[in-house]
């Protein structure tokens, strides 16, 4: 099939923007990677681009000289782990509530959840909630304090919404509860939506470190972001190598740590990615749809 002049320049213009903005993303990972494999004192004087210059693994081998590294690394693994099988399983069940016609006040239920995505009460009262329950300085404050989203739960009861009536019908006559129904039927068919919710809040658990920060005193509860912080910005990292006042292995290693965090992310991606753009693109067409009336 013949091409339209339209077409011919609307595919150029799109070719051309990719290749300009494909560059501009990757380079600062790009960057980072190259970086933690050089020395320390061509970073400094600017001489890395685009090798590594003079390369070398000291960096690597100096993240293990690090006080708590590991330990923080575990914690960040565990809060993400727990916290995304926190999160699924209320904003789950939640959202698979709300997305049922025969739930008394779903309207104003949702109206309610809805609200708190544009209004909140703070920082300080949220702390003094924690407080108040005897969830500061505490892991299981890091999971269920920050297990709900209003945004997902939308999205996973517009996705509810969308799945058969009839499933539902057909599995009461032949004697499931409804927690049978939603955990036997709605979740299987819920697959890519569920694998969609399950990066973004992974990601979400991977990268949060401002609660962290505030919530955990104790230096072995931390996670990996909170020591990055006391690396970077405080400046609390071994120094090895110091001339003229510039610690040469601290910049390599910044870098190093930096790849050595994002790296679970990026193994994880490829597992949920088939489903990533089916969940993400039916969970928008869902929620951008009229929802049935009660």
């Amino acid at each position: 099939m013949k091409r339209t002049k339209g077409e011919l320049v609307f595919n150029a213009f799109n070719i051309t923007a990719l290749a300009l903005t494909i560059p501009v993303t990757l380079y600062p990972f790009y960057y980072t990677l190259i970086a933690s494999l050089s020395d320390g004192s061509q970073i400094v004087q600017g001489n890395v681009i685009l090798f590594p210059k003079g390369f070398n693994l000291d960096s690597y081998r100096m993240i293990s000289t690090i006080d708590h590294f590991w330990a923080s690394y575990g914690n960040t693994l565990f809060y993400t782990f727990f916290g995304t099988l926190a999160s699924l399983a209320i904003m789950s069940m939640g959202a698979y509530a709300l997305s049922r016609r025969r739930l008394k006040g779903r309207r104003v239920i949702g109206m309610m959840i809805s609200f708190t995505m544009w209004f909140n009460a703070g920082i300080i009262p949220f702390y003094l909630n924690m407080d108040d329950l005897n969830l500061l300085d505490s892991r299981l404050g890091i999971i269920f304090g920050f297990a709900c989203s209003a945004f997902y739960i939308i999205i996973m009861r517009s996705y509810f919404e969308g799945l058969p009536q009839e499933l539902e019908e057909s599995a009461k006559i032949d004697g499931l509860s409804n927690f049978g129904i939603f955990l036997r039927i709605m979740l299987p068919l819920s697959t890519p939506m569920l694998a969609t919710i399950t990066l973004y809040c992974a990601v979400d658990r991977w990268n949060g470190y401002f609660w962290a920060m505030i919530m955990l005193k104790d230096i072995d509860k931390i996670p990996l972001q909170v020591l990055l912080k006391k690396l970077i910005v405080e400046n609390q990292v071994l120094a090895s190598v110091d001339n003229g006042g510039v610690n040469y292995a601290r910049e390599g290693m910044i870098y190093a740590i930096v790849i050595v965090a994002i790296l679970p992310i990026i193994l994880f991606y490829p597992f949920v990615q088939r489903f990533f753009v089916k969940g993400l693109t039916v969970g928008c067409l869902l929620y951008t749809s009229p929802s049935p009336r009660d």
